[in-house]
C-alpha cells in the first residue's frame, strides 16, 4: 500500500511542471515538544519518525502458547479491523479519483443516418386504414456520417487539484495509521483480557487451595469440639470462613467466563465457539532494553496520524487560496464529415476546432477569504493536536516504566510477606492443636495470607498489564529478553 501512495505522489510531482505554480504554503513538519530524555530512564532520546516499521509478534515476549495462539486471530478475523481497512482502501481510491483530474478527458463519438426524401417517379405511399396514417418511401435514399474526436482540458495553472491530491495522499496516510493503531489497539486489548483471564485461573487455583485448607481447619476444630477442648464457636468460626471462601471462589468463575467472551470476539469469533483451557498466569515481564524509547516517534502510530493530519490540512488551504485565480478550460475538436459517407476520411471531409473558455468571480462577500481563514485555523488546531499527542505520548510512557519499576519493587516485599505469612499459619494450627493457641490467631494468620497472596497475584498481574502498555505507547513490539520466574520458595 506505501508503494502505491509513493507512486501517487511521484504522479503530482510530475504533474507540478504540467501547469503553472503551486498557490499555498508548502507543507513542512512543526517542531515539537521533545524532551531531550526520559525522567524514568536517563539517556534515552527521540528519534525521526518511521511509523511504518513492522511491529512484530512483540506478545511472543511472555512465551505463552495460548497468547501466541490467539494473537495472529485478530488480524485475520476481527471485524472492526476489516472495516478499518476498507476504509484505507477506500482512502486510496479516493486519491487515484482526484489525481485522475489532472489529466484531459478524451472522447470518441460516430453516428451514421440513412435519409430519403419523396420522388414522384421512385417512391410510393402506403397507407395505413386502420389508423389513418401513411408512410413515403423512396429509392433514392442517401447515407450520410460523421467521425469525431474530442479533448478537454481544465490544466491545473494554479495547482488546485495537486493540492487537493496532496490532501488526499495524507488523508490515506491518515487512514492507513489509523488501521495501524486500530491493529495494534485490539492486539494489546486482547493481550490484556489474556492477562486477566490467566489472574482469574490463579486467582481460582488460589482460591481452591485456600478451601481445601480451610476444610482442613474445619475438621481440626470439629475434632478439638469432639474432644472437648474447643468452644463451639471455634466450630462455627472455622466453617464460616470456609464458606466465604467457597463464595469468592464462584465468583471468580464468573469474571473468568467474561474475559473468555471478550477474547473471542476481539479473535473474530462468537462466545460459543471459542473455548480456552484453564492456565497459570505468566511471569515473563519483558525487560524493556535501554535506548529503546528513542524510537518512541518512530513506532507510535497515532503521532504518524496527527502529523500527515497537519499535512492535510495545509493542503486544504492551497485549495482554497486557488478560489481566488481564474478557471481555464481548453477544448479541441477533430474528425470528419461527409454526405454521402462514401469517403468520409478524405481530407476534404475533415472539420477541427479550438477553444478556451475562463471564468472568475468578481465578488462573493467575502466567502473566499473566510474559507482560507477557516483553512489556516484548521492547520493551527492540528499543529496543537500533534503536538499534545507528542507531549501525551512520552507522559504515556514514563507512566509506564514508573509503574513497571514500582509493581517490580513491591512484587519483591509482598513475595517475602507470603512466605511468613504462611509460615505463621502452620505455627498458628500448631499451637491451635497443642492447645496452647485460640482459634481466633489461626484465622487472623490465614486470612493475612490470602490477602498477601491475592496481592501478590495482583501485583503480577499489574506489571503483565503495565509491560503491555509500554509496547503500546512505544507503537509496537521490540527485542526484549524475558525476566526471569522467581525461583519458588
Amino acid at each position: 500500500m506505501m508503494k502505491r501512495l509513493a507512486t501517487l505522489s511521484l504522479v503530482v510531482i510530475a504533474n507540478a511542471g504540467l501547469a503553472g505554480c503551486l498557490v499555498g504554503p508548502d507543507y513542512h513538519r512543526p517542531a515539537a515538544i521533545v524532551p531531550v530524555a526520559y525522567k524514568e530512564a536517563p539517556g534515552w532520546t527521540e528519534a525521526a519518525p518511521a511509523d511504518g516499521i513492522p511491529k512484530g509478534d512483540w506478545w511472543t515476549l511472555y512465551g505463552d502458547p495460548d497468547l501466541n495462539r490467539l494473537e495472529p486471530l485478530v488480524a485475520v478475523s476481527n471485524q472492526t479491523l476489516a472495516a478499518d481497512y476498507a476504509a484505507y482502501q477506500q482512502a486510496l481510491e479516493i486519491v487515484a479519483e482526484t489525481q485522475g483530474g489532472l489529466y484531459p478527458t478524451v472522447g470518441l463519438t460516430g453516428s451514421a443516418t440513412r435519409a430519403a426524401q419523396g420522388n414522384g417517379g421512385s417512391g410510393h405511399v402506403s397507407t395505413n386504414a386502420g389508423s389513418g396514417g401513411y408512410t413515403i418511401s423512396s429509392g433514392g435514399a442517401r447515407t450520410s456520417g460523421t467521425f469525431e474526436g474530442s479533448v478537454d482540458w481544465t490544466p491545473d495553472i494554479w495547482g488546485k487539484i495537486r493540492r487537493e491530491v496532496e490532501g488526499d495522499i495524507a488523508a490515506a496516510e491518515v487512514s492507513q495509521a489509523d488501521l495501524a493503531n486500530a491493529t495494534l489497539s485490539a492486539q494489546a486489548t486482547l493481550a490484556s483480557d489474556y492477562v486477566d483471564l490467566r489472574a482469574a485461573d490463579s486467582q481460582i487455583t488460589l482460591l481452591q487451595q485456600t478451601v481445601t485448607a480451610y476444610q482442613r481447619s474445619l475438621q481440626i476444630t470439629q475434632n478439638q469440639f469432639n474432644a472437648g477442648v474447643a468452644a463451639p464457636s471455634d466450630v462455627l468460626t472455622a466453617r464460616t470462613q470456609l464458606e466465604g471462601a467457597q463464595a469468592q471462589l464462584i465468583s471468580a468463575g464468573e469474571a473468568r467466563a467474561q474475559y473468555e467472551h471478550a477474547i473471542a470476539v476481539l479473535a473474530g469469533h462468537a462466545p460459543v465457539d471459542l473455548t480456552i483451557p484453564p492456565g497459570a498466569l505468566m511471569t515473563n515481564i519483558p525487560v524493556v532494553p535501554a535506548g529503546l524509547p528513542a524510537t518512541l516517534l518512530q513506532r507510535r502510530p497515532d503521532i504518524a496520524a496527527a502529523e500527515r493530519t497537519m499535512a492535510e490540512e495545509n493542503a486544504q488551504i492551497g485549495v482554497a487560496d486557488a478560489a481566488f485565480y481564474p478557471d481555464i478550460s481548453l477544448s479541441a475538436l477533430g474528425g470528419y464529415s461527409a454526405d454521402p459517407i462514401t469517403g468520409l476520411f478524405s481530407v476534404s471531409n475533415a472539420l477541427w476546432s479550438l477553444g478556451t473558455d475562463a471564468s472568475e468571480t468578481l465578488f462573493e462577500g467575502g466567502t473566499r477569504t473566510a474559507t482560507v481563514k477557516a483553512a489556516e485555523f484548521g492547520y493551527d488546531e492540528g499543529v496543537a493536536t500533534y503536538r499534545q499527542t507528542v507531549l501525551s505520548a512520552f507522559q504515556n510512557v514514563e507512566d509506564d516504566l514508573s509503574n513497571l519499576r514500582i509493581l517490580a519493587e513491591q512484587a519483591q516485599s509482598l513475595q517475602a510477606a507470603v512466605t511468613d505469612a504462611s509460615r505463621a499459619v502452620q505455627i498458628a494450627l500448631n499451637e491451635y492443636e497443642a492447645g496452647t493457641q485460640a482459634y481466633t490467631t489461626v484465622v487472623t494468620a490465614q486470612a493475612t495470607l490470602l490477602a498477601d497472596q491475592e496481592s501478590a497475584l495482583t501485583v503480577q498481574q499489574n506489571r503483565l498489564l503495565a509491560s503491555i502498555s509500554l509496547i503500546q505507547d512505544l507503537g509496537g513490539g521490540y527485542e526484549a529478553v524475558p525476566e526471569a520466574a522467581p525461583a519458588a520458595e
